[in-house]
């Protein structure tokens, strides 16, 4: 099977974000590179339920225009047991997860794709509560794949 990879909506919208600093513009590529990866079917970029949710939520327009456009032609829709990743979900919230992010991370281990993100807090919850699946920034990700 294809390696699965599920980014998070923070590092999917890394590319809209002020490219000034330099660890903004280094993630914004590593965020381009999965994505051509996606396009070029070398991984499957996973969309849930919850990324349309929080996709949803953007206030610009252009943005949510892109990032829906972005989901729709590059990434696929897996089947996943919903009740399992409820249950596993309302456990990371009581762990310290938020709510979004607990969906997120939920889903990424019920389809067992790796979960990426560009939120320091959030990898570092999901270090200290072992995750089922590979956790980590975009760079590490594009590292450990060998994209460039």
């Amino acid at each position: 099977r294809m390696k699965r990879v599920y980014l998070d909506v923070c590092a999917l919208c890394r590319p809209f974000d002020d490219q000034s600093q330099a660890r903004i513009r280094a993630e914004s590529t590593s965020i381009d590179l999965i994505l051509n990866a996606a396009r070029r079917k070398k991984i499957e970029l996973v969309v849930s339920s919850a990324h349309d949710a929080e996709v949803k939520a953007i206030r610009d327009a252009e943005e949510r225009y892109q990032l829906n456009m972005r989901l729709a032609m590059l990434g696929s829709r897996v089947e996943f047991d919903r009740h399992a990743a409820q249950r596993r979900a309302d456990e990371l919230v009581l762990k310290g997860f938020g709510i979004a992010d607990a969906a997120h991370v939920a889903i990424a281990e019920q389809v067992e794709a790796d979960f990426i993100s560009v939120d320091d807090r959030l990898l570092r919850k999901c270090m200290r509560h072992a995750m089922k699946v590979w956790c980590g920034t975009p760079l590490a990700f594009c590292d450990r794949e060998g994209l460039r």
